[in-house]
């Protein structure tokens, strides 16, 4: 709505709420057919929203197509799926066909957060490497929703916690070289432990990061704190 694009076409596996989506939120049209969106020339960007397990499959059909590409996270649930995309957008992006400087974007909002611009200003020019600790106060999910599925979801971790995880790099600004994580020892009455996990990352610089994602919390207490610290200063952001 800010940018003045035109909402051209929107789809889901149902035509009847594909039709509800089109009056609710102003598209020109309904389908219950995807392929709808990437063969139509009019359409020049896709937004992905579906479920995790089908991320991978239609960035690299859209992208074939021709189009730019904005998905939900995750952007693929293992490494075949993030290779296959890899030679998909190395192949588009030499294509004479694909539109100049082909984009494809991933949905890691966090590092857009103006508090989170803020707070890599403020650390550009540091002399040292930094800590910093990530506590997600993620809130419980029944072992049987589809993001606690491996194969649908991916588990919260790779579903959601990839979020927090891109905000670190993205307030560091150097790739991650090492990552160790840990989930909750097993215990009676225990459904998931996936999603209670401390994830360690170490970074380019000699920076480290830690991201505490505890899914037994209270939805009374934030969801997110990130603390920062480097050469004798601490930045605090509480839930942005």
């Amino acid at each position: 709505a800010k940018t003045g694009a035109r909402l051209h076409t929107v789809a889901t596996s149902s035509g009847r709420d594909a039709a509800i989506a089109a009056r609710k939120f102003g598209f020109a049209q309904a389908a219950s057919d995807y392929r709808q969106v990437l063969e139509d020339p009019a359409i020049n960007t896709v937004f992905i929203a579906t479920r995790h397990n089908s991320h991978a499959r239609l960035v690299v059909e859209a992208l074939a197509a021709g189009k730019h590409v904005f998905v939900e996270k995750p952007l693929a649930l293992n490494r075949d799926e993030l290779s296959a995309i890899e030679v998909a957008l190395q192949a588009a992006t030499n294509s004479p066909l694909a539109p100049r400087n082909l984009q494809l974007l991933v949905g890691f909002n966090r590092r857009f957060a103006p508090l989170a611009v803020a707070m890599r200003q403020r650390l550009a020019g540091r002399s040292e490497p930094l800590t910093r600790i990530y506590t997600v106060n993620a809130g419980a999910s029944p072992a049987g929703h589809w993001t606690q599925d491996p194969a649908v979801g991916g588990g919260r971790i790779i579903g959601e916690g990839c979020h927090f995880i891109d905000l670190l790099r993205f307030l560091v600004g150097h790739p991650i070289v090492e990552v160790s994580a840990r989930a909750m020892g097993a215990a009676p009455g225990l459904a998931v432990r996936e999603d209670k996990m401390t994830i360690t990352l170490t970074f380019a610089d000699g920076s480290l990061g830690t991201v505490h994602y505890f899914a037994n919390g209270s939805k009374q207490f934030p969801k997110e704190r990130v603390e920062v610290l480097s050469a004798g200063r601490i930045l605090a952001l509480d839930n942005f």
